[in-house]
């Protein structure tokens, strides 16, 4: 039996989160086959809240890793440590997820070098285990465990991207910003702004979205509105409130900043 305590993993209070087709579902039942699941969309449009969510709804720990260049595959599984007392082990949010139960969320997990990426695989199929080379054990998942990772496919590149035998051991689902009506909902319901200005938020953000490939990288995310009604709440004038939200943050090309102040002035001048 482990002697990790699961609750500080819990999730006590339901997440906000406004479903788009029939995610929910889909993931339930991939979670009912213990079936790893790869979550798939731009920055910003709900990924992380949707595993947060999920994880609430079916009463399960979540041990989420926000991974990075510099990660490797002992922060993953854990490492010898050196104490007053001598050495012990120390299990990474890897290990303790497979051995207590729960969700492990990889966040962003292309940002990760491969080589480390590689310690995930069998976890990932029948095996179900996961071998801790540097202690000698062979860790088997419990009943309960599940393997859900995330990317952004928009800044997918040869020198960044998830190798075909990774991609293919997950079944995956396709996220995308929602539609505007349901985006202007989350807004309000997120911050309590009042639903006429979320909307004008919007309207803001598919302006940016339409600039993709034109100029921007990524356009104006739901979690960047969210920022931006929640200033407008705190009595930051409009205007203001999207140009530190949703402008500054995303670009520093003097073309495309005109074009979205264009359009923040315009929306609000409405």
């Amino acid at each position: 039996m482990s002697t990790i305590d699961t609750e500080q993993y819990r999730i006590t209070t339901e997440p906000f989160y406004q479903p788009q087709r029939n995610e929910v579902a889909l993931y339930e039942a991939a979670y009912n086959a213990r079936m790893p699941v790869m979550i798939k969309g731009p920055t910003g449009c709900g990924k992380s809240r949707f595993v947060e969510y999920m994880a609430w709804k079916l009463g399960r720990p979540l041990i989420t890793v926000a991974c990075n260049e510099d990660m490797t595959a002992a922060d993953l599984v854990g490492r010898f440590l050196l104490d007053r007392d001598g050495t012990r082990w120390q299990d990474g949010p890897l290990t303790v997820a497979a051995r207590i139960g729960a969700i492990c969320y990889l966040d962003e997990i292309v940002e990760a070098r491969q080589d480390t990426t590689v310690v995930i695989h069998p976890l990932t199929d029948h095996r179900r285990t996961l071998p801790l080379e540097k202690k000698g054990e062979q860790v088997s998942a419990h009943p309960d465990f599940q393997l859900v990772i995330s990317y952004n496919p928009g800044y997918q590149s040869l020198m960044k991207d998830l190798k075909q035998s990774t991609k293919q051991r997950f079944a995956a689902l396709d996220f995308d910003y929602p539609e505007a009506e349901t985006e202007a909902t989350i807004v309000h319901k997120e911050t309590g702004i009042d639903p006429e200005r979320a909307e004008r938020l919007v309207k803001i953000a598919h302006t940016s979205r339409n600039l993709k490939g034109h100029g921007l990288d990524e356009g104006i995310s739901t979690r960047l509105l969210v920022y931006a009604a929640t200033l407008m709440g705190k009595g930051i004038e409009p205007v203001e409130a999207c140009r530190m939200a949703l402008i500054s943050p995303i670009t520093d090309d003097a073309d495309i900043r005109d074009t979205l102040e264009h359009a923040i002035s315009t929306v609000f001048s409405e």
